[in-house]
């Protein structure tokens, strides 16, 4: 049967050409005509080398071809964002390094997307270069991806493409990009180990309530004797833990989800933004987080003519947290006004006073841009000592907690053990 548009894209499929041959297996393409355009479809056929080679017969270049329910499955995957901020990254390398070597967007584009390791990012390079090729500018075709390219990245290649200088703001974007991606690859794997201590501490407490207690319980019901008040509590605890254990945790999963669903809400993402913010170290270590992560796209955008005030606001776009994101828009009246930013940025509250004095002097000096940079360097650095300062204070206490309610588990099983022993005397 001929090939089938993917009904959800609104793309033509194949054009006509012999039927294939009868399979049994539904493959889902993207391929791009020799006119820039897009085909989407699907074919059926025994396998994926047989629709590649159907594709390539009838003019086509593939960028995909597949199980649709196997990409939609690869799409929900729990690393599918950290992989985009890896092709983003790679991409941004690639082009500063052929743009700054002189050569033509169009064909930097190509090498770009023949680079690229992974399918779906293929598809979107390519995608990029259709819309480019029909007349929009490299800013706008970048923008109808928005899960892969900000407002922010856009912005920058727009100035890019109005100054002339796009091999530079690709040179800009490619540090941002790293720089951001590093903080946050420092920061998980940071915070991996005290997480999984906690887990298997709580693990092995669980273990030992429901499946050793429980055994060891058995011999004081046979020798009828009076339990201490150690084992008493003991044996106590693992029984509700036996018989209720079941309906805590379903307690905890429902309002997990319950705070999930009203964590999207704009009231309840504010608020959890702001429970964040109080944390003791862990709440000082996200503020200096998110000033840097600040503090490194208004360097970004300043130092490519960005307007001060739409800078601010893209750059507010850009962050985790909403309540300090919220206080931007005071900030950008307050430059609007003619106050700069130095002083609205005090007023807000929401960053450091330092961060204030930093760009007070990048206002005096002319250098708001190389200020901001500075900033960013500075509060990057105490982010990574915040967390530090927070795993060295974590992991011992972990330790320290499990060990105790592990430790008095083993004590009362030792003290019923020797009382035991006494009565057998």
């Amino acid at each position: 049967m001929p090939p089938t548009s993917s009904p959800q894209l609104g793309r033509r499929g194949l054009p006509g050409g012999q039927p294939p041959p009868a399979g049994t297996t539904s493959f889902y393409f993207k391929a791009v005509a020799a006119d820039g355009k897009v085909r989407t479809g699907t074919l059926k056929a025994d396998n994926q080398k047989w629709v590649a080679q159907e594709l390539r017969r009838q003019g086509l270049t593939p960028v995909y071809v597949g199980l649709e329910q196997k990409r939609a499955f690869e799409l929900k995957l729990p690393w599918a964002g950290r992989n985009r901020r890896r092709d983003v990254l790679f991409f941004t390398q690639e082009l500063s390094t052929l743009l700054n070597a002189g050569v033509p967007v169009d064909r930097a584009l190509t090498i770009t997307g023949e680079l690229t390791e992974r399918p779906n990012f293929r598809f979107v390079v390519l995608d990029v270069m259709r819309v480019l090729k029909g007349g929009k500018s490299l800013a706008d075709s970048l923008a109808t991806h928005p899960e892969y390219f900000s407002e922010l990245y856009t912005n920058m290649v727009r100035a890019g493409e109005a100054s002339g200088s796009l091999g530079a703001i690709f040179e800009r974007l490619a540090e941002f990009e790293r720089t951001r991606d590093e903080l946050r690859n420092y920061i998980i794997s940071s915070l991996v180990y005290p997480a999984l201590l906690a887990v298997v501490g709580v693990g092995s407490i669980v273990f030992l309530l429901t499946f050793v207690v429980p055994r060891f319980a058995t011999v004081f019901e046979q020798s009828h004797m009076k339990i201490p008040l150690p084992t008493l509590l003991m044996l106590r605890a693992s029984e509700i833990v036996k018989t209720y254990g079941w309906i805590a945790v379903a307690a905890v999963i429902a309002g997990l989800a319950a705070m999930q669903g009203y964590v999207r809400t704009q009231a309840g993402r504010l608020w959890w933004d702001t429970l964040r913010l109080r944390l003791p170290l862990l709440g000082e270590a996200l503020r200096r987080a998110e000033t840097a992560r600040f503090a490194r796209a208004m360097g970004t955008l300043v130092a490519a003519s960005v307007p001060l005030v739409q800078s601010i606001g893209i750059a507010g776009a850009i962050l985790n947290n909403r309540r300090i994101a919220g206080s931007l828009e005071a900030v950008a009246q307050g430059v609007k006004r003619g106050e700069g930013i130095a002083t609205p940025l005090r007023r807000s509250g929401q960053f450091p006073l330092l961060a204030a004095h930093l760009l007070s002097v990048g206002e005096e000096t002319g250098r708001l841009d190389q200020m901001f940079a500075r900033m960013a360097d500075i509060y990057d650095n105490d982010t990574r000592a915040a967390i530090r300062r927070f795993t060295a204070l974590f992991e011992p206490l972990v330790i320290l907690i499990m060990g105790v309610i592990i430790g008095a588990l083993i004590l009362s099983m030792l003290l019923a053990i020797t009382s035991i022993n006494e009565v057998e005397i």
